[in-house]
């Protein structure tokens, strides 16, 4: 997959795996990264499906319907590939803290629902829920942070309740932020996130 690795100054700090959303590149959440947690690692990973020329990381079959089959071969895809960057790399493979934004969130919060210690924490900016009637696994002591709008047109605020149930439901610690901008990413939403990163980690 493509991507960017960059070394950071403390081996102990988290690993941060970036999501972008869709149309998007590994450059765009770096600064994100930085901010966050200037001492981490840094995996920023491009989605490998193109959808007219817009980097994704899965199919979707229409706004908001995922190509359920394809989300679960490309979730798979990418934590065997988190494996692998691990080795490359030298990283704890148990210390990956994911930020994602929209299809990113949904990537990584897949990720949560499909595999146990995929990652320790996670910052998901307007996810929706990845997949539904699946039991997820055993998520105690995974913080997550999702951050949310109440009149995001692409995911509802039940949307977010829903997952936010759904997380908890299997021991995550979920933390909800509100925003009034839609689907927007602001600058106050990453600053909350900054805020929650900083208490948990």
């Amino acid at each position: 997959m493509k991507h960017i690795f960059k070394q950071g100054t403390n081996p102990a700090a988290p690993v941060l795996v970036l999501f972008h959303g869709t149309g998007g590149t590994e450059h765009d959440l770096l600064p994100l990264a930085a901010g966050l947690s200037p001492e981490s690692s840094v995996l920023s990973i491009r989605g490998n499906v193109s959808e007219n020329g817009m980097a994704r990381y899965f199919r979707r079959i229409a706004e908001g319907v995922f190509d359920l089959e394809d989300l679960v071969f490309r979730t798979k895809e990418l934590n065997d590939f988190l494996d692998q960057a691990a080795e490359e790399y030298g990283f704890d493979r148990r210390n990956l803290v994911a930020i994602g934004y929209s299809n990113g969130a949904n990537i990584a919060g897949s990720l949560l629902f499909h595999y146990k210690d995929s990652l320790r924490g996670a910052i998901l900016h307007h996810p929706m829920v990845p997949i539904r009637g699946l039991e997820l696994p055993d998520l105690s002591g995974v913080p997550v942070f999702i951050g949310a709008g109440v009149n995001d047109p692409i995911c509802s605020a039940d949307e977010t309740k829903e997952l936010e149930e759904l997380l908890g439901g299997a021991g995550a610690a979920v933390a909800v932020h509100w925003e009034r901008f839609g689907h927007q990413l602001t600058r106050s939403e990453v600053a909350a996130a900054a805020a929650w990163y900083n208490e948990q980690f």
